[in-house]
């Protein structure tokens, strides 16, 4: 739904027999929150917005003691298709404000809007899909997570090894119902390990349908009696979970990757320069870091068209480059804040007129002593993560450096 007016909001609810709207917004680590408000609240909710004791929410705690608001964005509603058709409930993502309406520094959705908005400035668009993995555990008697993993199967796997797949089923045509579309799902490589793909769509839209995602993907399988787990790292000697992250830049209908390869390779070269500045903000827990080199999760500073263990793939087909995709986050990130930096180092990048190093083709594995000692690699604790970002130029001679500074300051305090 798209461009709906506060009045399309009431009469929507009052016409789906709707009695229950939550307000959502996600904590520093991506994990969403909300307040459910009655039908007869929705208008004030849009003009005042509804308060909430922020001092309790990761990343909300206000030095200043000011009130903050939620306010809900119209173009996010969507129905819950797993909550009672009678009485219905609907959802809406909202945006953090003061009592006097100005956005809170810290609501990292509206960063996002604002950078999202320098793209604009400098004439561009650019759009993102995800590849998402989690597992998938049993749980006790009472209802409780195991650590046994819900099947044994492998990569691509089918029933009876893959025990996943009518799960996987229930959450794509749950997404769908939501306007969400998935491109596939499989068994994944750990055992008990899935991974569904998103179609790509703008960024705020990727970023809300990830939280979107991950909220349907923990209520599908607690209904089918198993837990579901995003964690980087959910058994010590498996693939980890990652979160592939696929980014275009686009000037109208025009994908910019062949069409200005210069623009795009700078943008690209943006991030890679600024990979070890804003890791923090792409793997928030200190599990992040034990997935990294582990199986083909990224430890090098490198790019590839064709390796999948590389930092950055930029395929090629027939000669021609539609996309990058970034291989190093997890899903355990607030998608807002993520994106929002990956897209202010290619910002940083396209200004300076940056060059992209030459790609590294060679599987990590086979990397010579010689060969990897020259290569930079990503943080490899959330220690040194810190340290990157405290003491970056690029963050902290930017204009979010104050975001930035807060994030940092609450994450070191959570460790």
């Amino acid at each position: 739904m798209s461009q709906l007016s506060v009045d399309d909001i009431i009469n929507f609810a009052n016409e789906n027999d709707v009695k229950f709207i939550r307000l959502a917004f996600c904590d520093l680590y991506g994990t969403q929150k909300n307040i459910s408000i009655m039908p007869q609240e929705l208008k004030q909710a849009f003009e005042e917005g509804v308060n909430f004791d922020s001092f309790l929410i990761l990343g909300y705690e206000d030095v200043n003691s000011q009130d903050l608001f939620l306010k809900p964005d119209p173009d996010t509603l969507h129905i819950l298709p797993w909550r009672p058709q009678s009485g219905r409930v609907i959802r809406m993502y909202c945006n953090v404000v003061l009592a006097d309406g100005t956005p809170f520094i810290s609501d990292y959705r509206n960063f996002l809007k604002e950078t999202l908005k320098e793209c604009q400035d400098m004439g561009f668009t650019t759009r993102m899909g995800l590849k998402s993995e989690f597992y998938l555990f049993k749980t006790d008697e009472e209802g409780n997570p195991t650590k046994e993993p819900f099947d044994n199967g492998g990569y691509l796997d089918v029933a009876p090894n893959d025990k996943g797949e009518n799960i996987r089923r229930e959450i794509c045509l749950t997404l769908e119902e939501m306007g969400i579309t998935p491109q596939s799902s499989h068994h994944e490589r750990g055992p008990g390990q899935n991974e569904i793909d998103f179609t790509a769509a703008d960024v705020l839209t990727t970023a809300d349908n990830l939280v979107t995602y991950k909220n349907v993907v923990e209520n599908i399988a607690a209904r089918n009696g198993v837990w579901a787990s995003f964690d980087p790292l959910p058994i010590a000697d498996a693939p980890g979970n990652g979160l592939h992250i696929k980014m275009a830049n686009f000037r109208g209908n025009v994908n910019l990757f062949n069409e200005e390869r210069e623009f795009s390779e700078s943008f690209m070269a943006g991030i890679l320069n600024r990979m070890r500045d804003i890791t923090l903000f792409l793997n928030c827990r200190k599990d992040s870091y034990s997935r990294f080199s582990m199986f083909e999760a990224p430890k090098y500073i490198t790019w590839s068209s064709q390796n999948n263990s590389r930092l950055f793939r930029v395929p090629e087909i027939n000669g021609k480059r539609n996309h990058f995709i970034l291989r190093s986050p997890d899903s355990c990130i607030n998608p807002y804040l993520a994106s929002a930096m990956v897209i202010q180092a290619g910002l940083a990048g396209v200004r300076n007129k940056e060059q992209l190093p030459p790609a590294l083709e060679v599987n990590s594995r086979f990397l010579t002593f010689d060969e990897s000692s020259d290569l930079q690699t990503l943080p490899l604790t959330i220690e040194e993560a810190i340290d990157c970002a405290q003491k970056s130029d690029f963050i902290n001679n930017s204009k979010f450096a104050d975001i930035a500074k807060r994030y940092i300051e609450t994450i070191k305090a959570s460790i």
